[in-house]
């Protein structure tokens, strides 16, 4: 069982590292296109790949009723279409501290949104170990000037990177929901076909034919890896982490993705990694480490009173 639980941490601690690439890829991609159209063509592609894996691994597939059908069409419109307008409109015109910061306060309300609707425990652990990681992207975005934070004054996309916050959070609690009752495979190729359709108008109204043919080799290499690595696989990882763990504890892992887009723009952008980035690693992966840790607070309480 132990061991279980830690294959499910490797796979959520894999899936939120490859969400850190997607800021990398969709730099490239709104290089071409619009963000809804760049959203349209990696969910477009994802969802070709996923039908037939659909198909082919669940064979005795539960068939969705109307309401199913329902719950699908909020997850393909919180987590698909609105939560990746947001974020690659963020991409093209936010700064990335200020993105950075937004995303990672996403546990922070999935963690409150399951305790008021799916009535899941809220332990000390989980305060804490949220606590710990929070200030330790808070580090890395900031590089150590965390009192920076202080001087931001709102602007219009402050509200578009709230919009993508809370829509990733109504994602992973309603996703709970329907992890009941289908696979995670089921789950996320179901949620990707409505966020397509959803997006479809959006990509017809703002791309042209002359767009796509002038788009070049490193864009849809881009897409490619949105599709298959950061959706396809990621997805279903993260979905099963919910099913397995919670919404809740599964949440606390998404601090590992800022912590990954620093190491990626490292590597591939050149950028320098600064010794607050390394200590803020260090904290984020503190935070996560207690936050998946039920009894450790508890083991200590004991011994006290053992003592006392």
């Amino acid at each position: 069982m132990k061991k279980k639980r830690w294959l499910i941490y490797g796979m959520l601690i894999f899936a939120t590292a490859t969400w850190g690439s997607a800021f990398i890829a969709g730099k490239i991609a709104v290089q071409s296109f619009e963000p809804a159209t760049v959203a349209f063509l990696r969910f477009l592609g994802a969802a070709v790949l996923l039908f037939p894996l659909m198909w082919l691994t669940e064979k005795n597939r539960t068939k969705p009723t109307l309401k199913d059908y329902g719950l699908f069409a909020v997850l393909g419109l919180t987590g698909i279409a609105l939560y990746n307008i947001c974020f690659f409109i963020a991409t093209k015109h936010a700064p990335v501290i200020k993105s950075s910061l937004f995303i990672a306060s996403n546990p922070v309300l999935i963690v409150l949104l399951s305790g008021v609707f799916l009535k899941e425990k809220i332990t000390k652990n989980h305060i804490i170990g949220m606590v710990i990681a929070l200030i330790g992207v808070t580090f890395i975005i900031t590089d150590g000037h965390v009192l920076s934070l202080l001087r931001f004054d709102f602007e219009t996309i402050d509200f578009v990177l709230l919009g993508a916050v809370i829509c990733w959070a109504l994602y992973s609690v309603v996703g709970k929901v329907v992890l009941k009752k289908f696979t995670p495979v089921e789950s996320t190729t179901y949620a990707v076909a409505f966020g397509t359709l959803f997006l479809l108008p959006f990509a017809l109204v703002e791309t042209t034919w002359k767009d796509v043919q002038h788009a070049d080799y490193a864009t849809w290499l881009a897409i490619a890896h949105m599709s298959i690595f950061v959706t396809v696989v990621s997805f279903i990882m993260y979905y099963y982490g919910i099913k397995e763990i919670g919404a809740a504890k599964a949440s606390i892992f998404i601090n590992v993705m800022p912590v990954s887009a620093v190491l990626m723009a490292t590597i591939f952008l050149n950028e320098t990694f600064t010794l607050a980035h390394g200590v803020g690693a260090a904290f984020v992966l503190s935070g996560v480490y207690i936050g998946t840790q039920t009894k450790i607070f508890k083991k200590k309480l004991n011994t006290v009173n053992r003592a006392i």
